[in-house]
């Protein structure tokens, strides 16, 4: 009889430290960071969104010593932009803490994260300027080599995609989408210079920088008027001003059979001379 009370109690005790262990867990506020970044031009800002594990108000401390409501309102999806102009920092070991409190009034304080200050390129002299301008012109410029299969012949082509209209979007790295008008010319081909024009959605996704399917209008100006679907992947960045993409799309003229032909891509993408809606 002993043993048997003995065991009851163990359970008990068991169970009351289960259900104390599921209380802590769901006192705790899990953060899930998505963008946090200085923007390099000026004034600085610091761009900041993330998730929450269940709706709550959150606020930002900078350095310790400046807080700042983030979302007043219980929500699990926060974002912030900062300008740090009036706030006193140095180049590095800025940081940050975020709080946040639950609709039962418990709170969590998540880990430091750092951020540093871009630093000012002070271009000096006339000569220096310019070529700095040459270099972005370069760049920007630079065509998208793409290998194209036709049937059963394949070739080489150059394609180069201008961004037009950008539609706006709640987040800080990319539109929602964007216009665009492109040329390219498929060497040795029998129909070589091609003009499209279309739109582009943008979704931003963790791992990558974006997946954005397309439709486009596609012509030579000689009669092949068609469609052209797409797909691409925004891979990294460079200069936090263009960012690579590869990309894979159908070309066909409807009601032609064997007009047909695939593109994969690599090109970069920017947003120098676009309007903004």
């Amino acid at each position: 009889m002993g043993k048997i009370r003995l065991s009851l109690v163990l359970v008990f005790m068991l169970v009351i430290n289960v259900s104390i262990s599921l209380l802590a867990q769901q006192d705790t506020i899990e953060i899930y960071i998505i963008d946090n970044f200085v923007t390099p031009e000026l004034p600085h800002k610091l761009m900041l969104s993330f998730f929450t594990s269940e709706v709550c108000k959150s606020k930002l401390n900078i350095n310790g010593t400046n807080e700042i409501i983030i979302s007043n309102e219980p929500t699990d999806n926060h974002k912030i932009q900062i300008d740090l102009t009036n706030y006193a920092l140095v180049a590095k070991t800025n940081y940050f803490t975020i709080t946040v409190e639950g609709a039962r009034g418990n709170s969590y304080t998540s880990e430091k994260d750092e951020f540093e200050i871009p630093k000012e390129i002070i271009v000096e002299g006339g000569s220096n300027f310019l070529m700095f301008c040459l270099f972005g012109g370069i760049v920007f410029a630079l065509p998208s080599p793409v290998y194209v299969l036709a049937k059963e012949n394949q070739y080489f082509s150059l394609t180069k995609e201008i961004p037009l209209i950008f539609l706006k979007s709640s987040g800080y790295n990319y539109p929602t989408g964007y216009f665009s008008v492109e040329y390219s010319h498929i060497i040795n081909a029998p129909a070589r210079n091609f003009f499209r024009t279309g739109y582009k959605h943008i979704i931003e996704i963790p791992g990558l920088e974006y997946v954005s399917p397309g439709l486009n209008y596609v012509t030579n100006f000689k009669g092949y008027n068609g469609i052209s679907p797409e797909i691409s992947l925004g891979l990294f960045k460079i200069f936090n001003t263009f960012t690579v993409y590869s990309r894979y799309r159908f070309s066909a003229k409807p009601g032609d059979p064997g007009s047909e032909f695939h593109e994969i891509s690599l090109g970069l993408y920017s947003g120098f001379f676009a309007i903004y809606f």
